[in-house]
């Protein structure tokens, strides 16, 4: 799959998570074989105010690459302007056009601007004109019953995006419900830039699939990622005609949680890394026959050493899933 001149491998993505996508967890993707990442959802706004707070969310390591960082807004000429203003940090900027959160949608951003086609072109062909690198965008299907995918990445299309991604879930649907493929389906046969598709990607099998039943160039992993990191190897594989690989075993969790816990703990400080990481943790251990004992603990780490005592608390029997 390419995007502008990005050559992005077999096109399988790391979503956006508010919470979960920081530079930590992309990296650890990137190790599962993830060959493109996404950033946290940034304000364009707050980026415009300068607020220190939002800027950290811009921080990358070169391990990461290619990152794209995920814009959110509602002015052309403030998302065109912050844009151009990180554009060398990041391999390509992606527009959030598809965010549910009520608190978003109240402001007419995210989702809200499925229902505004001309808003979008209008955004879209600012930001492409300001920037070198490739404009993507990420849309759902529509608000609440309605299909408004289709005209909305036909107006990003005209406005010089470089990429749409569908998810096939409506705002209000919000992560409920099934996402509906074969939207991503009319998409791809309405456009003809690259398109990606997002919603119900829980295994390899299921990337496969997608790909086959809509026809899109690439796919999108979201929340079955968290505490899933191996689910990209997974995908890697099945797409390539290979071998499935053996499911992670309680030794390959253990390491990956720990080194989890030491990489952010070094991005971040302990204090704040292993509170990050309460929100890693029940996803890490779930399914496991021990995990209901431990899930209270997880909510109280404070430091490095209490995530080693965790892990190391489960018995042999318990490190079995159910």
């Amino acid at each position: 799959m390419k995007i502008g001149g990005l050559d992005l491998g077999r096109g399988v993505y790391l979503a956006p998570m508010a919470g979960y996508t920081d530079k930590t967890f992309r990296r650890i993707c990137k190790r599962m074989g993830c060959d493109a990442v996404v950033t946290e959802m940034v304000s364009a706004k707050a980026l415009s105010y300068n607020n220190e707070n939002t800027w950290k969310y811009l921080d990358a390591d070169p391990e990461e690459e290619p990152v794209f960082v995920q814009l959110f807004g509602s002015e052309p000429e403030i998302l065109a302007s912050q844009a151009e203003r990180i554009q060398d940090r990041f391999a390509g900027i992606d527009v959030n056009m598809g965010c549910p959160a009520p608190k978003v949608f109240r402001n007419h951003e995210g989702s809200a601007l499925l229902a505004e086609p001309d808003k979008i072109y209008r955004i879209v062909k600012a930001m492409s004109e300001a920037v070198r690198v490739p404009v993507t965008v990420k849309i759902r299907k529509g608000i609440r019953e309605d299909n408004l995918a289709v005209e909305a990445a036909l107006a990003a299309q005209e406005g010089g995006a470089s990429a749409v991604c569908v998810h096939g879930r409506t705002a209000a649907q919000m992560y409920s419900g099934h996402a509906d493929w074969d939207v991503i389906r009319q998409v791809k046969e309405a456009l003809s830039i690259p398109v990606i598709g997002n919603g119900d990607i829980r295994c390899g099998q299921d990337a496969a699939r997608m790909r086959r039943e809509t026809g899109c160039d690439g796919v999108m992993v979201g929340r079955a990622a968290r505490g899933n990191p191996w689910i990209f190897r997974e995908i890697r594989a099945v797409l390539a005609g290979e071998p499935m690989p053996e499911a992670p075993s309680w030794e390959d969790i253990r390491g990956t949680v720990l080194e989890h816990g030491r990489m952010i703990c070094a991005e971040k400080g302990e204090y704040t890394g292993m509170r990050e990481m309460r929100a890693h943790m029940g996803f890490y251990i779930r399914g496991f026959r021990g995990s209901s004992r431990l899930r209270g603990a997880t909510q109280q780490l404070s430091s490095y050493r209490e995530l080693e005592e965790l892990m190391n608390a489960f018995s042999p029997e318990e490190t079995i899933k159910d």
